[in-house]
């Protein structure tokens, strides 16, 4: 990994630790995906193995997906009120802008 522009001392015998990954370097979008992944299966998603921006929860009365797309979350739920408690409980770990109903997904 190459330091960001304007990092560089000119000394090459100086070292630098990145304590996490920074917004817009190549990997801060697997670092937001692995903290996701963890934070769901936390609550108590399982992840699918066919794909694995897949997650799914089951109980007697509750079935939620979550399908992840880069930085989009879409999620659907039976009955659809638990849609809006699943946004607040991520609300309490990440920074979240909910769009409402989805109209449409990848311009489809």
């Amino acid at each position: 990994m190459l330091q960001p522009h304007g990092f560089h001392t000119g000394n090459s015998n100086t070292v630098c630790k990145l304590r996490e990954a920074i917004y817009g370097l190549k990997q801060a979008p697997r670092a937001w995906f692995q903290k996701l992944t963890l934070t769901l299966i936390q609550l108590g998603f399982k992840q699918a193995k066919s794909d694995n921006s897949l997650f799914s929860f089951t109980s007697r009365t509750t079935s939620i997906y979550i399908l992840i797309y880069v930085d989009d979350i879409i999620i659907t739920s039976i009955p659809s009120t638990a849609i809006q408690s699943l946004i607040q409980t991520l609300h309490q770990y990440f920074p979240l802008k909910d769009l409402g109903r989805l109209h449409h997904f990848l311009g489809i």
